[in-house]
């Protein structure tokens, strides 16, 4: 094994332990792989050589205290140095305790969930008497803490006044939240309800409802209504009933039209039909046609004729139907308008939705969207984040053997299931078909794969019922991490080609760039 291909593996080993790329985690993981390769280095071997110059008791501590490296064997000898006055150091020890203790206490109080947590798992973990490992372990949750900590959230209130990230109760008791803004928000308040029952009214029915109607006019007399929380679901309703009545007339419209093509079917028959004499000599020499066989002659001069008294009677019905056409063209082109305008309006009211239909996720639009926002925040910050593709296995058999109510069934239950795994920030959706999308947030590969497995084993353990019988659902999944791609699009790519890995492989796997 080359010396190449050591290093590689070392810098592997730290990735995979969640270690920092620092000299002494560095040089500490190449002399384990190069153990582990059989190669010997003089780096690797000064524990060993400063070892053997000591005397037995030394020795024999070393091993004890099972020091592989020049950073613990410092440490080590420090600690040696300072136990010369050994109840000085106890008491320096027990000092520094009870003063990390204070401080975690400090931070566990603080406002962020995620430092109070650490701070409160850190002091069980100091009252328990922890070994050398756990102290580790922890010392290393504190070190990615820091080092993932993103406090940009704060300048949301920059609108407010100024942000200082150092001292957060001088900064809020400056922000300007007194009477002028009341007076700002009240008109911003009026301005958002006059567009709300705007989008309210029907943008194809005739007329509104009256549940609409009631909910509109509170709005109108209290826009201050809008900060609480009871009026959402009066207004969720009142734009489900709106989009039920642009349907209704919709379909109305259709039908209306529909009723409009019949009849204009009906006139055109009628009209060939009027064509007496033309409709018998059809019928005559269809007669005719029919009592032809293989052994007798053929009079095509017969047939010639009859064929073009046909071709006559044709001409004749469309020149009448021509007239009666152009008698009707305004109507027609009437009708061809309104079509045009219910066509448009369908196809805004399809574009302005965000939200799949079935599994009630965000669409492939929405997703879109959501995806250009996390790549500015990319760009700008530097915040990474990783893309998941899902798709359910062997979906076609179950819309198959079960129909595509079940289909839809299933879609919507690993809809949920998604949903349930995803965390608060996370976003997921449909992309398409029995294709779903994971965007998650300050995550990179390796969170990325854990989360496909969560989803991956609830699939796998759920039980999908449908009229009492249970189908066998399984999905697989690819991850892509955007910071190792050039742009989002080819992480997503990347994410669709891992995707088929998993296919390929037998499905129910999650697959990825190891």
């Amino acid at each position: 094994m080359t010396m190449q291909s050591i290093i590689k593996k070392a810098i592997k080993r730290l990735e995979l332990e969640g270690k920092l790329l620092t000299p002494d985690f560095y040089a500490e993981a190449f002399c384990k792989e190069a153990q582990k390769a059989g190669m010997t280095t003089d780096d690797c071997n000064h524990v060993d050589r400063l070892q053997k110059s000591m005397n037995k008791e030394f020795q024999e501590e070393l091993k004890h205290y099972r020091i592989k490296t020049m950073h613990e064997l410092a440490r080590f000898m420090i600690a040696k140095l300072n136990r010369t006055s050994p109840s000085h150091c106890a008491q320096m020890l027990d000092a520094q305790t009870l003063l990390g203790k204070r401080i975690l206490q400090v931070v566990s109080v603080l406002h962020n969930k995620e430092a109070s947590d650490l701070a409160q798992k850190s002091i069980d973990l100091l009252n328990s008497s922890p070994n050398p490992s756990q102290l580790e372990q922890y010392r290393q949750s504190w070190v990615n803490f820091l080092t993932t900590y993103d406090d940009t959230f704060l300048q949301t209130l920059s609108s407010y006044g100024v942000m200082d990230t150092k001292n957060l109760k001088d900064s809020i008791q400056n922000l300007n939240l007194g009477g002028s803004d009341t007076t700002s928000s009240s008109v911003n308040l009026s301005k958002i309800s006059s567009l709300l029952i705007s989008s309210l009214v029907p943008s194809i029915a005739s007329s509104v409802n009256d549940k609409i109607a009631s909910v509109s006019n509170k709005i109108r007399t209290n826009p201050e209504l809008l900060d609480s929380v009871s009026i959402a679901q009066e207004i969720k309703a009142a734009i489900s009933l709106r989009i039920a009545l642009d349907k209704d007339s919709v379909k109305e419209m259709v039908e209306s039209i529909d009723g409009v093509l019949d009849k204009l079917s009906l006139r055109l028959i009628d009209m060939i039909e009027k064509s007496d004499s033309s409709t018998i000599e059809i019928q005559k020499i269809k007669e005719e046609l029919e009592q032809y066989n293989t052994q007798e002659t053929t009079n095509f001069k017969v047939a010639h004729k009859k064929l073009f008294t046909i071709a006559l009677a044709l001409e004749q019905n469309t020149k009448l139907l021509s007239k009666d056409l152009k008698d009707h063209s305004g109507e027609v082109n009437q009708l061809a308008k309104k079509i045009a305008t219910l066509e448009a309006e369908l196809e805004a009211s399809r574009q302005e939705s965000k939200e799949d239909f079935l599994t009630k996720l965000y669409n492939r639009r929405a997703l879109d969207e959501l995806l250009e926002i996390k790549e500015a925040e990319f760009k700008r910050h530097g915040h990474n984040f990783s893309i998941i593709m899902f798709d359910l296995d062997k979906f076609k058999s179950v819309n198959d053997n079960y129909g595509h109510d079940a289909g839809d069934a299933i879609l919507t239950a690993f809809a949920k299931i998604l949903k349930n795994e995803a965390r608060t920030e996370d976003i997921v959706g449909r992309f398409g078909g029995e294709e779903f999308m994971a965007i998650l947030s300050a995550t990179d590969t390796k969170g990325g794969v854990v989360f496909a497995e969560k989803v991956r084993k609830h699939v796998q353990k759920a039980r999908f019922m449908y009229k009492g019988q249970r189908i066998e659902v399984t999905v697989s999944s690819g991850v892509a991490e955007r910071k190792k791609h050039v742009s989002y699009d080819a992480a997503i790519k990347s994410a669709d080609e891992y995707l088929y890995t998993a296919k390929t492989n037998g499905r129910n796997q999650v697959a990825y760039k190891k």
